[in-house]
């Protein structure tokens, strides 16, 4: 993956990481939801004040990778009270991880699921867990490659839609 460049974003990269965010969640979910739930959940969650918070965290991690000097993924990663779902104690979660279409193929959401397994390793956790929403299943197939096996569901909400995301682990 030659001319990859994945770092910790900063401050300086709130922009950048909410317009990636913005563009990779609609192209991923907008021919399968409605133009409200899709605006309505960007709004409340890839504003740069929400996008703020989540770099203040000191048990959150946000990494952004760049294609010559190009921002084309990120991936958002929970340690402890973090956690979206606070029932699994010696994991990582991965919340997000995200990847312009025209850069998909190029193995970018592997290498990030690489470099999560190297944190939770340094870090000795036991797994790796994420939620992926239950009609997804280009990124379910996806995890599902990577070692991921699903072991229950919780509700999403996008918008005014409740939706069912199966949870996946990754055994470390």
């Amino acid at each position: 993956m030659e001319n990859l460049v994945t770092r910790q974003c900063r401050y300086k990269d709130i922009e950048t990481l909410r317009t990636l965010s913005v563009k990779t969640f609609t192209e991923t979910f907008l021919a399968d939801n409605t133009p409200d739930d899709i605006n309505t959940y960007v709004a409340e969650h890839f504003s740069a004040q929400q996008l703020g918070r989540e770099l203040d965290d000191a048990n959150s991690m946000l990494l952004l990778v760049e294609y010559h000097a190009t921002a084309v993924a990120y991936m958002k990663l929970n340690f402890e009270q973090a956690q979206t779902e606070r029932e699994y104690p010696g994991s990582l979660e991965i919340q997000r991880i995200y990847v312009l279409k025209e850069f998909k193929g190029m193995h970018i959401g592997k290498h990030l699921v690489d470099t999560a397994v190297e944190i939770a390793n340094r870090e000795h956790l036991d797994y790796l867990w994420l939620g992926v929403w239950e009609h997804n299943s280009r990124a379910i197939a996806f995890y599902e490659k990577q070692g991921f096996k699903k072991f229950t569901t919780h509700s999403f909400k996008l918008g005014n839609d409740l939706q069912q995301d199966h949870i996946m682990r990754l055994d470390l």
